[in-house]
């Protein structure tokens, strides 16, 4: 037919010239050096990373799903990034290492690059949590069944200890969220609404990213503000509530700087607060540095959580915990990246070690119809050394300092 064209499955296009990407090249070396020997480890002819956490560690590259599959294809000779045509040559760009686009032209065009890169790979590597059973059984038709590893925990446990590049960009990430902190206090008066609060402090910290990471891509920075009644979720979203003079606020701050997430959490007060709120107020405070003290070498998640959970049940509190005491940074976001073996929680045995970096956030959640109802929360991150801890997060915590008013 007259005007039909030859429209390919995939192909490769180097659009412009190669962008500096958050860490050197070496960095980049070392996390494929290390994936390899899990390679090595397991035995696997190749690994077909598929999660946004994974395959921005590895490569550098963040994608942008909107519903279509990415990959990272990594076998004992190559490293190279799978992407939709609708991203042009910004995935190669953005990347150390090499990429194949594949097209919208035929379905499954995705698992035809995959099984090129692949090649006659029987034992492949996976992300167990992130393979659907959809995905699954296409993989199967195109590979020919191989043999699947999950090697998530594997890789989760790789990220969980930060490089010095790693600590050095969290540690700037910190300090953007105190800025955009001092923001938010800044904002608060009654009759201000959550969102325009919100608004400053994320501004302020977009502001300062521009400023201190001028080669990175501006994306996913937010801000939770939350009042009264708000404040009992510490992920409830920002609404247009104008705030009142005794309210409970929660500022939480969350600069994105290339995939890397830090947050700044604090509880304030709109006005002193009564007795009760205060009383419990200065628990979640007690509570906050107690958990501050252990963080060291040696001392494991589940061990940190009964020692706070002590001073809790003491006060009569424990009831009101609302959930684990802190958690891991590196590649994370509130939609991806997840390093669950560092959590502050009875269930996890993970021993902390140096080079790792942590949070210390308890919460306590009062019902409302209860003295000294809302959520209390305080937030703090923490960089594990040889000798103890440093905490990297400045913005005051407390009453003394976050009573507005």
């Amino acid at each position: 037919m007259q005007g039909t064209i030859q429209r390919p499955q995939t192909f490769t296009c180097h659009n412009g010239d190669k962008a500096p990407l958050p860490f050197a090249t070496a960095e980049y070396d070392q996390r494929i050096a290390s994936l390899r020997a899990i390679m090595a480890a397991h035995s696997l002819d190749a690994v077909l990373l598929t999660s946004m956490q994974n395959i921005a560690y590895y490569s550098g590259f963040l994608y942008c799903s909107f519903g279509r599959p990415y990959g990272l294809v990594v076998t004992p000779d190559s490293c190279t990034t799978v992407t939709a045509n609708i991203d042009g040559g910004q995935p190669w760009r953005r990347a150390h290492c090499d990429n194949v686009i594949y097209t919208d032209w035929s379905r499954n065009n995705y698992w035809r690059a995959v099984a090129a890169l692949v090649g006659k790979g029987r034992r492949i590597g996976i992300e167990g949590d992130h393979l659907t059973l959809a995905a699954r059984t296409t993989l199967d038709d195109f590979l020919n069944t191989p043999d699947l590893v999950d090697i998530a925990p594997a890789t989760m446990q790789t990220r969980m200890v930060k490089s010095p590049a790693e600590i050095a960009l969290i540690t700037e990430g910190a300090r953007i969220a105190d800025v955009g902190g001092y923001a938010i206090r800044d904002a608060i008066s009654v009759g201000a609404r959550e969102i325009d609060i919100a608004m400053a402090g994320r501004d302020a910290m977009e502001l300062e990213i521009a400023r201190s990471f001028p080669d990175s891509e501006m994306r996913d920075t937010w801000v939770w503000f939350q009042s009264g009644l708000n404040t009992d979720g510490a992920h409830n979203p920002v609404t247009m509530r104008a705030l009142e003079h005794g309210d409970i606020l929660s500022l939480n701050t969350f600069p994105m700087i290339s995939a890397y997430y830090t947050a700044l959490e604090r509880t304030l007060f709109l006005g002193d607060p009564d007795a009760d709120s205060l009383r419990i107020w200065n628990a979640n405070v007690a509570a906050h540095e107690l958990g501050l003290s252990l963080i060291k070498p040696g001392i494991s998640c589940a061990q940190i959580c009964d020692e706070i959970n002590r001073l809790f049940a003491d006060a009569g509190l424990l009831q009101y915990r609302s959930f684990g005491y802190g958690h891991s940074f590196g590649i994370l976001s509130h939609y991806y990246g997840r390093e669950a073996g560092l959590e502050l929680r009875e269930d996890i045995d993970t021993v902390l070690e140096p080079g790792m970096v942590v949070s210390i956030e308890p919460m306590l959640w009062i019902p409302e119809g209860t003295a000294g109802a809302g959520g209390y929360r305080e937030h703090d991150i923490l960089v594990v050394t040889e000798g103890g801890a440093t905490n990297i997060t400045g913005f005051p915590y407390g009453p003394e300092h976050n009573v507005i008013g």
